[in-house]
């Protein structure tokens, strides 16, 4: 991967994991980020590692944001395969639950949550925090963190393969189809 050899825009080549099982998987969330578009936590030049405490959480915000680019294109024809990992988390993370009222980064609108959860995130870098701990803004009983830093991401291991499917329309049929 080249963003582990040079770096990238907001990432310095330093700061990948290299010797850790499934190091790769790391690397890539913080490689692989929307190249002019801001994510809750993470914008242009440096991904983030997502996740949440429940399985059924993880798939209702992957969906969530599968279906939104599926109606930019105005397509629903897709199957997408996605693999459980399951990681443990390093160091001091900013928890955000129960605070009220809820900040602004917790908004469902992109265009309100985003830009106030990047600033949330580039203030916990800067102050030495490895993530956010948050309430799922598309799972109401869920709880999700981000990890802001790929040695925040331990002990990483696959669990169970889930499809989904949209048939043409924006509800799709979620299937666990291994392990």
């Amino acid at each position: 991967m080249a963003a582990k050899r040079h770096g990238a825009e907001g990432i310095a080549a330093d700061e990948f994991v290299g010797v850790h099982p499934n190091a790769s998987f790391i690397n890539a969330a913080f490689a692989y980020f929307r190249p002019r578009e801001l994510n809750r936590f993470n914008g242009p030049g440096r991904g983030a590692w997502y996740a949440a405490f429940e399985t059924c959480t993880c798939l209702r915000e992957v969906v969530w944001h599968i279906t939104r680019e599926l109606d930019r294109v105005r397509d629903y024809r897709a199957v997408v395969e996605y693999a459980e990992l399951f990681a443990s988390f390093a160091g001091e993370f900013i928890d955000i639950r129960g605070v009220d009222p809820p900040p602004e980064c917790l908004d469902p609108d992109p265009a309100v949550g985003y830009p106030n959860g990047n600033a949330l995130a580039d203030a916990a870098r800067a102050r030495g925090y490895n993530g956010i701990i948050y309430p799922s803004v598309r799972d109401p009983e869920g709880t999700c963190l981000v990890a802001l830093w790929p040695h925040a991401v331990q002990s990483v291991a696959q669990g169970a393969v889930w499809r989904v499917s949209w048939s043409g329309t924006p509800e799709p049929t979620v299937e666990r189809v291994a392990g």
